[in-house]
Formats: C-alpha cells, sequence, structure tokens
C-alpha cells in the first residue's frame, strides 16, 4: 500500500529544508502545513521560550477512525539535524542508496522517520483503513541534548504507548533500552605562582585535575556504564602556575544505582586530589535523561515484535548505549520503544540510506497501526 515513488520524493524534499538544531522554523512551518493539509490537528508547544530554539515541539493528533476502537498511542520523530546541514544536495545512486553530495550530512536521521509518517497518515486516509487515535510528536531540538523533548508540554500528550522512529540498527529491530544520562562540571581551584622564581608556593589547577583524572575509571566501566572526560579549559602563560581549570564529563548506565556510583567515584576522585595539593574542587552533577528498560512481555514490546513478524522483520530486540526522545516519553509515564531505521554513517557526510529501508519504516508503522485495532 506504500507508494514508493511518493514517499522518495517526500524524503528527497524534506533533506532539502535546512533544520540545523536551533534552527527548526522551516521545518516546523513546513510540517504543520502539511500535517493540517492531512487532516490533523496541530498544535506547536511553546516550549521554544525555554530552549531559544528556532521551533516547537509539533504535536499532531490523528482522530480514531468512527466506529474504531483502539487505545491511543504516539510516534514520535525530531525535526533537527546536525552539522553540517545546509544545502544538502541528496544524490540516489544506481546501488539504491541515497547520500550527499559529501559536503554535508544527509538528515536521514531522523527524516527518513518524518517522511515514512507522513507516508503512513496519507496511506491511512486514502485506503479509509481502520484505526484508533494516533498522534504523531515531532520534536525540536532532539540534537541538542533531547532539549524539545524534555520541554514538552506533556498536558498535550493523549497516548498509552508509543513508538520513536529513531534508532540504529537494520529496520525491523527494536530498541528497548537506553541509559540515563548524568552531565558533570568540576572546578579545580588552586594558587597562583611565578613558574620560575617560586613554583612551590603555587598550586597547580591543571596538576591537580589531572591526578583527578588519572583516579577516574573512564571509558567502559562495564557492559552498562560508561564514562567520559570531554573537555578541559584552564591554563594561561606558561611562567604562571595556574590556579583554575574546569572539565567537563558525562556518566550513562542502563542502571541508576550504577550511574549514582559512578558519580560518587568522580566525585572521590577530586576530592582526594584537591585534598593531596590543598586545593578546593567543585562537583557538580545533574540528570539530562532517565533511562528506560522494557521487558520482553512489555505490552509496547510485543505489539512492535508481532507488527515485525507480520512483514517478515527480525523484531530482535536491544539495548542502545545514546539517549533518544524515546528516553523522556518513558520518563513521562509512555512506555516507547525505538525502532530502528536503517540509515548508517549519522552525524558524518558519508551518512547514507536504502530507498526501500524508508519503504519498510512505512510499511512498520502501518503494520503497527492495524495491530494496535486488534488488540
Amino acid at each position: 500500500m506504500v507508494n514508493k515513488d511518493r514517499i522518495i520524493a517526500q524524503f528527497i524534499e524534506l533533506v532539502q529544508i535546512d533544520s540545523e538544531t536551533k534552527d527548526e522554523r522551516s521545518i516546523a512551518d513546513f510540517l504543520i502545513k502539511r500535517f493540517t493539509e492531512l487532516g490533523l490537528q496541530v498544535v506547536e508547544d511553546d516550549s521554544r521560550k525555554k530552549t531559544g530554539h528556532g521551533a516547537g515541539n509539533i504535536i499532531a493528533t490523528l482522530p480514531a477512525r468512527p466506529g474504531t476502537h483502539a487505545q491511543p498511542f504516539l510516534f514520535t520523530c525530531h525535526m533537527d539535524t546536525v552539522a553540517p546541514g545546509k544545502g544538502i544536495k541528496p544524490v540516489i545512486g544506481e546501488d539504491g542508496w541515497i547520500r550527499s553530495d559529501g559536503t554535508t550530512i544527509l538528515g536521514a536521521d531522523d527524516k527518513a522517520g518524518l517522511a515514512a509518517l507522513l507516508e503512513t497518515i496519507q496511506v491511512l486516509k486514502e485506503q479509509q483503513l481502520p484505526h484508533g487515535q494516533v498522534q504523531f510528536v515531532i520534536t525540536a531540538g532532539e540534537e541538542s541534548g533531547l532539549l524539545g523533548a524534555r520541554a514538552l508540554d506533556r498536558s498535550l500528550l493523549d497516548a498509552s504507548f508509543g513508538f520513536a522512529i529513531d534508532s540504529n540498527g537494520e529496520v525491523g529491530s527494536i530498541c528497548v533500552g537506553a541509559p540515563t544520562q548524568a552531565r558533570i562540571e568540576i572546578e579545580i581551584f588552586g594558587k597562583s605562582a611565578h613558574a620560575g622564581v617560586n613554583p612551590e608556593d603555587g598550586i597547580s589547577a591543571i596538576q591537580v585535575a589531572g591526578k583527578a583524572i588519572a583516579r577516574m575509571r573512564l571509558g567502559r566501566i562495564d557492559k552498562e556504564t560508561t564514562a567520559n572526560i570531554g573537555k578541559f579549559e584552564g591554563g594561561g602563560p606558561t611562567n604562571v602556575v595556574t590556579d583554575y581549570a574546569r572539565l567537563y564529563a558525562e556518566a550513562r548506565s542502563l542502571s541508576q544505582e550504577k550511574v549514582d556510583k559512578q558519580l560518587a567515584l568522580m566525585k572521590e576522585a577530586v576530592d582526594s586530589a584537591c585534598s593531596e595539593f590543598g586545593a578546593r574542587g567543585e562537583f557538580r552533577s545533574d540528570i539530562v535523561y532517565p533511562g528506560f528498560h522494557l521487558g520482553e512481555q512489555d505490552a509496547v514490546v510485543q505489539l512492535a515484535k508481532r507488527a515485525a513478524g507480520r512483514l517478515g522483520l527480525s523484531g530482535r530486540t536491544f539495548t542502545s548505549g545514546g539517549g533518544s526522545d524515546a528516553n523522556i516519553m518513558n520518563g513521562y509515564g509512555v512506555p516507547t520503544v525505538n525502532l530502528a531505521v536503517g540509515y548508517e554513517g549519522i552525524h558524518t557526510t558519508e551518512e547514507r540510506i536504502k530507498s526501500e529501508d524508508i519503504v519498510k519504516i512505512a510499511e512498520y508503522a502501518l503494520e503497527i497501526v492495524a495491530q494496535t485495532v486488534n488488540e
């Protein structure tokens, strides 16, 4: 039932609309117009006042077809892309892969999902297929740390469960878990002195920070947990003992207990290094987004697997080391899995996706709708 030519044309049109994160106004206006033309009830929330991004989140609601009884649910994708994402020139190769011209990303993350959902709505209407209420939650600022979803007006949500369409992997595979992410900022306050005349009177914040880092377990901690120092700031003239340094870091885990433990150990490393050298340290952390983990017997997982099986797709479940809007939806009390899109090389100029996979995503979404009616 999916119109291959139409969905690929829609994808090509979408990726040519500039929408780097923080600059989503053009794509938001396009989507609002398109959803409205398709007869959905469309609302843009006021989250941009909180995020400073170019647009708010779009919540487009397709009312249940008269006489159809099914639990309300949602699909979610994001409208923004990473850079370089301006002036994208998509190229469809003879091998069926769609790429950019190599100077930009392609934007299949997440415009393949957007194209699939727009096609899903068109097929539902053209074929007059039965369906319950379906919400399409299109977020801004996903690539800026899930800012749009985090600032979403959750009172606009009316869904018992959900499906994000924004994961790596072959179409038909299902992400059922992703980690909590903690953001960390560390400040080290030492004491300045002349580096050649009286260095012993100084306390090098850089040396203290280095000692602290050396005492931390970083990288892969265990199969569920990672930690990383991403940025180090501080320093000045070589003839002055540096009295200040700042570090930016993160910790992630599928287990909240392990996140808490990793944060405690990293703080302990900072405290012990500061104590040893007579420096002062400040350690701050906050949760960027919560983790989630759904079991094989959870209803939304079973539904996604059943729909995949009907199409001959794998229905393989897996957990991811990265976060997505599915983390936020689960945090809002809407059990949500993240469906794989099939794209490769995302966030690079080598990003690509197979034309047939964009079609498969739409077919998968349509089968999910059908399965919700059959519940």
